[in-house]
């Protein structure tokens, strides 16, 4: 081997790390799921890639830093983007008074109906924050667990409303463990 070819060999590898390394501080991110919040959707220790591009949207599946602890990032789903009001009634999402329908919850919630057919998957709430205010504030953002009955999110006070600048992106493709490889739903 030449001495040519060795410094064109290193100098591509120090491209690749480079641009491998520029992709993974501006355009994606692995995150971990920890926990059982977000099943039956996401389970405990699945790994996923979070893109950090774009602005949330409702339903996105989105990491962010934990408001209550910032050694630890949550894995949550949007349910309420600023300006909204939002509501649950009888196992009903209500945004800004329209019946919103959630698919991804439905096999749960029929799961739970078989277990326990007085069971509600989701507790009644209208959304306050501790001011009273009833619509989520600009820049910032309302998140649940899809596993409603054991999940941390804005509807505990440690939590409340995420800041847009708390996100750190959105969780789109599984690559852990291999029976869930696939786009995120």
């Amino acid at each position: 081997m030449t001495k040519a070819t060795w410094l064109k060999d290193l100098l591509w590898y120090v491209i690749l790390i480079i641009a491998l390394l520029l992709l993974r501080m501006f355009i994606f991110t692995p995150v971990t799921v920890s926990g059982e919040s977000m099943m039956p959707t996401l389970v405990d220790g699945e790994r996923n890639i979070a893109f950090k591009m774009g602005d949330a949207q409702r339903f996105d599946i989105i990491s962010l830093k934990a408001p209550d602890d910032p050694s630890k990032n949550y894995v949550k789903r949007v349910i309420g983007l600023p300006g909204d009001t939002v509501e649950y009634k009888n196992d009903v999402l209500y945004i800004n008074g329209k019946q919103i329908d959630e698919p991804y919850l439905d096999q749960y919630k029929q799961e739970l109906k078989e277990d326990l057919p007085d069971e509600s998957l989701t507790y009644d709430f209208t959304l306050k924050d501790i001011s009273g205010q009833e619509v989520v504030p600009e820049g910032h953002y309302f998140v649940m667990g899809d596993n409603r009955q054991h999940s941390k999110d804005s509807r505990v006070q440690e939590v409340g409303f995420i800041p847009k600048e708390n996100i750190i992106g959105k969780s789109k493709i599984a690559f852990w463990p291999p029976s869930k490889w696939g786009m995120v739903k």
